[in-house]
C-alpha cells in the first residue's frame, strides 16, 4: 500500500493474519477471526482501511523479514525482548491485572526498578505503533486504537498528527480509582492522559466507562482541560454466522462424542473458557462440587462439561492455574465418579467446533468470571442452543448489563450460591427455558461486530 494513503486505520497487538515456518523454511499463513475482521470486512476493501499489528512469533518476524504480508496489513517487527517486556511484562502481568482487579495484595504488586525498566519497552512498544500509524494516515484519517496494550498510544499519536480523529476502544474491564491507584502516581496519570489524547474513549459497557471518568477525575484532578468524548458499544454476538457454522459436519460430529461422554438422559452443565485467572474456573467446579454434596438427587443424573483452553502459558501463574483446574476436576471424579459416571468432563486443547456442539447440547451454560469486559460466551451459547439453555452469569461480566434479566445471577466468589443457582437452572421447566433463552438470543445479537465496529467510525467521524 502507497504511503500516507489509509483512511482508516485500526491498531492492535495481534493483528488479522499470522505467519509460521514448517521444516522447509515455507512460510504459512493463518488467518484470525474476531470482531475487528468482521468489522474491517463490513467496510469493504474500497474504503483503503489498514491494519497495523505487531509481529508476535517467529514466523511473523521472518515473514516481515522477507517482505511477505498482504495488502491491507502492516506488521511492526518490534525487537523480541521489547515486546516481551511490553506484552507479557507490563501489558498482561500489570495493566491486565489492574482491570480485572486480580492482585493477590499482600505479595503482589511491587513496582520496582525491573517494572520501571520494562515501562520503559511498553513506551518504546507504544511509540513505535504511533510513528508508523503517522507514517501511514492520510489527512483527517480515521485511527481506531485497540485495547489495553495500547494505551499510550493516541496521545503520542496527537502530538505527531493533530489532523487526524483517534479513537481508542477498551476491550477489558477498567478498574475503580481505588484499585487503579496501586499503579505508582506517574504513570496511572501517563496511561489516562494516553487515553485522553483520543478524540473519543469507548468501552464495551456503561460501568467501566465511568470507571475511567472516576479514575481521570482522581488522578488527573477534577478540572482536566480533554476533549475526549466518552462512548459505550456492547459488542454483540455474530448471529449469523454462528447459526451457520453450528450446524456444520464436524460440529455434528464432536456433538455425538460429547453426548457419549455425557451418558444418555443426563442434564449437560457447560463452561467453554479460556484458562484465564479472570474466568473463574477453579470457583466453578467448586459450585459444582457443592451442587453434588447438597443435592444428592443430581449425582449420576448431570455432567459438567468445563472446557478450558490453555491462555498465556508462558507466564507460570496461568500454567499453576492450569494445574489447579486439571487437579480439582480429577479430585471431583475421584470422589463421586462411578463406573458409569464422570462427574467432570475436562477437554484442554482449543477446538472451535467442539466449543459449538457444547453450546448446542447444554442445559445449564455456566459463565461466572471474577470480572469480564463482556464475555461472548455468555451471549453466544442463547444464539446457537438447541433446546434453550439457563444461563447461571456472574454479576461482574460486562454482558449483565444486556443479559441479567433472563439469566440466573450469581456473584462470582459465592460457591454456595452458585450451587444453588445451579440447582434452579437444572430444575427450570423446559417452557421458561426457551422463552429465556429466546430474550436472551434477541439481546445478545442486538449489535453484532460488523456493526459494531461501524457504529465506532461513525461516532468518531461525528467527534471530529
Amino acid at each position: 500500500m502507497a504511503s500516507t494513503q489509509a483512511q482508516i486505520l485500526v491498531a492492535s497487538n495481534r493483528g488479522p493474519i499470522s505467519y509460521a515456518l514448517d521444516e522447509s523454511g515455507t512460510l504459512k499463513a493463518k488467518r484470525g477471526g474476531g470482531g475487528l475482521v468482521s468489522g474491517l470486512s463490513a467496510i469493504g476493501p474500497e474504503a483503503g482501511a489498514l491494519w497495523v499489528c505487531s509481529a508476535l512469533g517467529d514466523g511473523d518476524r521472518e515473514a516481515v523479514r522477507r517482505g511477505v504480508g498482504e495488502e491491507g496489513v502492516r506488521m511492526l517487527d518490534i525487537p523480541a525482548d521489547v515486546h516481551e517486556d511490553a506484552y507479557n511484562g507490563i501489558a498482561n502481568s500489570v495493566l491486565w491485572f489492574v482491570n480485572h482487579m486480580l492482585y493477590q495484595t499482600p505479595l503482589e504488586p511491587a513496582f520496582d526498578a525491573e517494572f520501571r525498566r520494562q515501562w520503559a519497552s511498553f513506551e518504546t512498544y507504544n511509540r513505535a505503533f504511533a510513528e508508523a500509524l503517522a507514517e501511514e494516515a492520510a489527512q483527517g484519517a480515521a485511527v481506531l486504537v485497540q485495547d489495553y496494550h495500547l494505551t499510550l498510544v493516541p496521545r503520542m499519536l496527537r502530538e505527531l498528527r493533530p489532523d487526524l480523529r483517534i479513537g481508542h476502544f477498551s476491550h477489558t474491564p477498567w478498574a475503580p480509582p481505588e484499585y487503579f491507584r496501586m499503579l505508582p502516581d506517574d504513570i496511572a496519570a501517563q496511561l489516562l492522559d494516553g487515553i485522553l489524547g483520543a478524540d473519543r474513549a469507548a468501552f464495551l459497557t456503561q460501568r467501566w466507562a465511568d470507571a475511567f471518568t472516576d479514575c481521570c477525575h482522581a488522578v488527573l484532578g477534577p478540572d482536566i482541560p480533554s476533549g475526549t468524548r466518552i462512548g459505550v458499544h456492547g459488542l454483540g454476538a455474530d448471529a449469523d454466522f454462528l447459526r451457520k457454522r453450528s450446524h456444520e459436519a464436524d460440529v455434528d460430529d464432536r456433538m455425538v462424542s460429547l453426548r457419549e461422554q455425557i451418558g444418555e438422559g443426563r442434564k449437560a452443565i457447560v463452561r467453554v473458557d479460556r484458562t484465564e485467572l479472570s474466568k473463574n474456573i477453579v470457583r466453578g467446579l467448586l459450585a459444582y462440587r457443592q451442587l453434588l454434596d447438597d443435592q444428592p438427587s443430581w449425582r449420576e443424573r448431570v455432567v459438567h462439561v468445563a472446557l478450558a483452553y490453555p491462555s498465556r502459558q508462558d507466564l507460570a501463574v496461568y500454567r499453576d492455574y492450569m494445574t489447579e483446574v486439571q487437579r480439582l476436576a480429577d479430585e471431583i471424579n475421584s470422589q463421586y465418579g462411578t463406573p458409569g459416571w464422570t462427574p467432570v468432563v475436562l477437554h484442554l486443547k482449543d477446538d472451535f467446533a467442539r466449543s459449538l456442539a457444547a453450546y448446542r447440547l447444554a442445559d445449564v451454560a455456566l459463565v461466572n468470571p471474577i470480572r469480564d469486559g463482556m464475555n461472548l460466551v455468555a451471549k453466544e451459547v442463547p444464539v446457537v442452543s438447541d433446546e434453550g439453555c439457563a444461563l447461571v452469569l456472574s454479576r461482574e461480566a460486562g454482558a449483565y448489563e444486556e443479559l441479567g434479566e433472563d439469566a440466573i445471577v450469581v456473584n462470582p466468589y459465592d460457591v454456595v450460591g452458585t450451587a444453588r443457582a445451579l440447582h434452579e437452572a437444572l430444575s427450570m421447566p423446559r417452557d421458561e427455558r426457551a422463552e429465556r433463552t429466546k430474550r436472551l438470543a434477541a439481546a445478545a445479537t442486538a449489535l453484532p461486530p460488523a456493526q459494531w465496529f461501524l457504529d465506532q467510525l461513525e461516532a468518531l467521524r461525528a467527534a471530529g
